[in-house]
């Protein structure tokens, strides 16, 4: 989706640097919702959805992923380098949060199968959105070549 992304341009200008970070705001608005709802004390109580927490994890660092996936796409990161920074990036912060619930919370603690959840959320999303990116660049194509 070309609208929604604000490419840097060719000048060293910092207007434009900072033009091209507006892409990663939906992730950043992600991870803060991720961060806000590993270290609350009892989640139970405002948690609207109850399904299995490895489930939530999943889908939770899936979204993240696709998220920063969109954003580094629209700042040019499209290599196979770009997948597993994502990956790491992602299930290191799942992991972040994770010793966070354990140092830093009385109610929660942290869980190695959460990190694993975590870590298959986010190759879920990276997975996801190469392949939406795969489909994009072929009907381009054929788009462009008719």
């Amino acid at each position: 989706m070309p609208a929604i992304c604000v490419t840097e341009s060719k000048s060293t200008s910092p207007i434009a640097t900072k033009k091209s970070y507006i892409a990663y705001i939906p992730a950043v608005v992600v991870a803060a919702g991720i961060a806000v709802l590993s270290l609350i004390e009892r989640p139970d109580r405002i948690m609207v959805v109850h399904a299995s927490d490895k489930v939530l994890h999943g889908l939770m660092y899936a979204l993240w992923a696709v998220t920063v996936m969109v954003g580094a796409w629209c700042n040019g990161h499209r290599r196979w380098s770009a997948y597993a920074a994502v990956t790491m990036f992602v299930t290191a912060y799942g992991a972040l949060m994770e010793w966070l619930q354990y140092a830093c919370t009385v109610s929660r603690s942290g869980e190695w199968l959460d990190i694993v959840a975590d870590l298959v959320g986010a190759l879920v999303g990276v997975g996801v959105t190469a392949l939406c990116s795969l489909i994009w660049q072929r009907r381009n194509i054929s788009t462009t070549s008719r």
